[in-house]
C-alpha cells in the first residue's frame, strides 16, 4: 500500500490571510515530501472562497521549489473547463518544470456553481461528455500532429508545445464513481481514483467491486492502479476523536451546501450555515463521520487501512481538508507518517 496527501488551501474564516493559508499548505506538503509518501494531490476550484485552487498547474510549479522527490498530482483538475490544446500544453510544461514528477488526476467536476460561471448551461451529463472527448486527445497531442473534429472542439493538426518530459506523458488518473467512468478509464489504460465522500466502508467496497468487474471486461489490458481517498484523523482520547469528527462534519456540510447551489454567496463566501442547520443534517453528523470516515484511535485507523488494502487498493490518500486548525493537521499528519505508514512497509 502506497500513501499520498490530498490537500488544498481551505478558508473557513473570511478573515484568514491567503498568504498564511498558502504557507500552511506548503508546510503540509513539505511534511509529505520528507516522508515516504508517494504523492501530493491538489485540485482546481473557481470563484469559491473556500477551497482556494484556481489553477493546480501554478500551484504544482511552485511546489517544485519546496519539495524534492514526491510526485505532484492534480487532484483533481476539472476537465470540462479546459480546451484540449491548453490542457495538453500546460500539463506538459508543468511536467518539464517538475522534472517529470507530474501526475494528472482528472474529473468532470461536482459544483453547478462553477459550471454556471465557466460553461453556462452545462450540467453534470454534458460535463461528463466533454471530459470523454477531451481526455483522449491529450496523449495524441503529446505525440504530435493531431487534428480533432469533435462535438465540442475542433482544431487542425496540432502538437503540444512543449512536449512532456515523461515518456507518453504524465500518468493519468480518472476520478470515478459510476460504472461508465470506470470503463472509460480502464479501456484507455488510465488509473482510477475513488472516494466514498461522506459514506462509509460499504461504499468503498462497492466502488472497488465496480473496478474489479470492469477490469474483467478487458482481459488483455494491464491492470491499472486504484486509489481510495477519504478523510482521516487519529485521536488519543474520546474528546480528541470527537474534535476530528466535528471538523470533518463541518467540511461535508459546507461541501453539500456548495453542491446544492441554493445559498447566497457574497465575495465568493457562502452564507454561513447555522448550528441548527448543522445539527439537522444527520447524514453528515459527527457521529456519522466517526462511523464512515477513517477517524478514531491509532489502531482504528490502521485497521481501516488494512481493510482497504485487503480489498486490493494500491494507494490510500488522506483527504486532510477539514475545519481542523493547521496545528492539529500537522500533529495528525506527523503521527500518520510516524505511526501508521511503517505498519504497511512505508
Amino acid at each position: 500500500m502506497k500513501f499520498s496527501l490530498f490537500v488544498h488551501m481551505i478558508r473557513d474564516n473570511p478573515e484568514q490571510s491567503y498568504t498564511k493559508l498558502y504557507k500552511d499548505f506548503i508546510s503540509l506538503c513539505q511534511m509529505a515530501d520528507e516522508s515516504d509518501m508517494r504523492a501530493i494531490w491538489t485540485g482546481e476550484h473557481h470563484a469559491m472562497n473556500y477551497a482556494i485552487a484556481p489553477n493546480p498547474f501554478i500551484t504544482i510549479a511552485d511546489l517544485c521549489r519546496y519539495t524534492k522527490k514526491i510526485q505532484l498530482g492534480t487532484g483533481t483538475l476539472i476537465v470540462p473547463f479546459w480546451h484540449p490544446l491548453k490542457l495538453a500544453g500546460e500539463a506538459a510544461m508543468t511536467d518539464v518544470l517538475s522534472n517529470g514528477r507530474l501526475e494528472l488526476g482528472l474529473a468532470r467536476g461536482a459544483y453547478l456553481y462553477e459550471y454556471d460561471r465557466l460553461v453556462p448551461g452545462m450540467d453534470a451529463m454534458e460535463a461528463g461528455l466533454r471530459m470523454r472527448e477531451i481526455v483522449p486527445t491529450l496523449q495524441k497531442l503529446w505525440k504530435g500532429d493531431y487534428a480533432h473534429d469533435g462535438k465540442y472542439f475542433q482544431f487542425p493538426s496540432s502538437t503540444s508545445i512543449p512536449k512532456p518530459l515523461q515518456l507518453n506523458g504524465p500518468p493519468i488518473w480518472v476520478a470515478a464513481r459510476d460504472p461508465n467512468s470506470f470503463e472509460f478509464a480502464i479501456a484507455n489504460d488510465w488509473h482510477v481514483q475513488v472516494t466514498p465522500l461522506w459514506k462509509g466502508f460499504e461504499e468503498i467496497k462497492r466502488l472497488k467491486n465496480i473496478f474489479n468487474d470492469t477490469y474483467l471486461k478487458f482481459p488483455d489490458k494491464p491492470k491499472p492502479l486504484s486509489m481510495v481517498l477519504n478523510h482521516c484523523y487519529i485521536g488519543d482520547n474520546d474528546e480528541d476523536i470527537q474534535k476530528g469528527s466535528v471538523a470533518v462534519s463541518k467540511f461535508y456540510n459546507n461541501f453539500g451546501a456548495w453542491f446544492k447551489n441554493d445559498r447566497a454567496v457574497v465575495q465568493g463566501t457562502l452564507d454561513p450555515l447555522t448550528q441548527a442547520e448543522l445539527d439537522s443534517n444527520t447524514i453528515c453528523s459527527p457521529q456519522e463521520m466517526l462511523k464512515n470516515q477513517n477517524i478514531g484511535t491509532l489502531q482504528d485507523v490502521i485497521d481501516n487501512i488494512k481493510r482497504y488494502e485487503d480489498l486490493g487498493f494500491d494507494e490510500y490518500s488522506i483527504w486532510i481538508d477539514s475545519h481542523l486548525s493547521i496545528e492539529d493537521k500537522k500533529v495528525f499528519l506527523d503521527r500518520f507518517i510516524s505511526d501508521v505508514m511503517p505498519k504497511f512497509g512505508s
